[in-house]
């Protein structure tokens, strides 16, 4: 399909290798203009898309990192007290303390957070990324429904605010908790997996053309093994670029058990782990990456 080849091919410039199924659910996500729930384990790139579509579409991305206890004050706005405060010292001995307090609720004394700042956004449409919606409370999904339905934020002292253009919306979720069917259903589906094996090469060397095809090929090798093992943090592909980037920094041509264990800590990132791979483990990987 031609135009889900022009997102292959625009992300493919902006560094990203995308397949066919994705490239399909992002062009509906935009055509249909509903938003985009990316569920998949860390680290197989679900932040990277939305970098990547917003440089794709030359827009701008803007980025609302969940965690437990968001509320609307650091997600969608707050009131600029220290600003309000301000202008009534200002106008303390007018008379039309009306207009004043008129005045004071206004948006030029509003704070925009990322939600209101990607509906108020003038120059055309922006990316607007959610990212780990999971680790929010369930609470805070209400607050995330009557945007996500009619794109529109309701502020007491001013009215509702509405989208002058509908931000392209990714949500990002590692699944450490179910989300709500009314969000779901707000929302088209994908869910990203690891590449295969091919597809990490492609990866590596679109990022690091100077890497050798061959040495790119052990380091995947070595990566897929270890993400079959019980690890308490498997490497994502962050992980594989910044192990194939060590090894070209080191001037290492080739994987083997010195080169692993002497840079396994750019790969591992927990103590345990590392000690699983020590011995006869480390002597398979070496196997493994050829």
């Amino acid at each position: 399909m031609e135009k889900t080849n022009d997102i292959i091919r625009g992300f493919d410039k902006a560094g990203y290798i995308l397949n066919e199924e994705l490239a399909t659910i992002l062009f509906l996500s935009q055509e249909l203009g509903k938003p985009l729930l990316l569920e998949g384990n860390p680290g197989v790139g679900k932040t990277t898309v939305a970098k990547s579509l917003a440089a794709y579409r030359d827009t701008k991305l803007i980025r609302l990192q969940c965690y437990e206890g968001l509320d609307v004050s650091s997600a969608i706005y707050e009131w600029n007290y220290q600003k309000q405060l301000l202008n009534i010292k200002m106008h303390e001995n007018d008379e039309n303390t009306g207009v004043v307090a008129k005045e004071i609720f206004s948006m030029e004394y509003l704070l925009q957070r990322p939600i209101l700042q990607s509906i108020t956004n003038e120059d055309g449409p922006v990316v607007l990324l959610i990212d780990e919606v999971d680790r929010a409370d369930e609470e805070f999904e209400a607050y995330l429904l009557e945007i996500l339905s009619d794109f529109q934020v309701s502020i007491p002292e001013i009215g509702t605010v509405k989208a002058r253009h509908i931000p392209l919306v990714i949500l990002t979720s590692n699944r450490t908790r179910e989300l709500s069917d009314a969000l779901k259903r707000r929302c088209l589906y994908h869910w990203l997996d690891y590449p295969d094996q091919e597809a990490e090469v492609k990866i590596i060397l679109k990022r690091l053309p100077e890497l050798k095809e061959n040495l790119a090929k052990q380091v995947v090798n070595v990566v897929h093994e270890l993400r079959q093992m019980k690890l308490n943090k498997v490497p994502g592909i962050a992980e594989s670029l910044d192990w194939a980037k060590t090894l070209l920094v080191m001037n290492y041509e080739r994987l083997n058990g010195e080169s692993i264990s002497k840079t396994i800590g750019v790969l591992l990132k927990n103590a345990e782990d590392i000690r699983k791979v020590d011995g006869e483990v480390l002597n398979f990987l070496e196997e493994i990456a050829h």
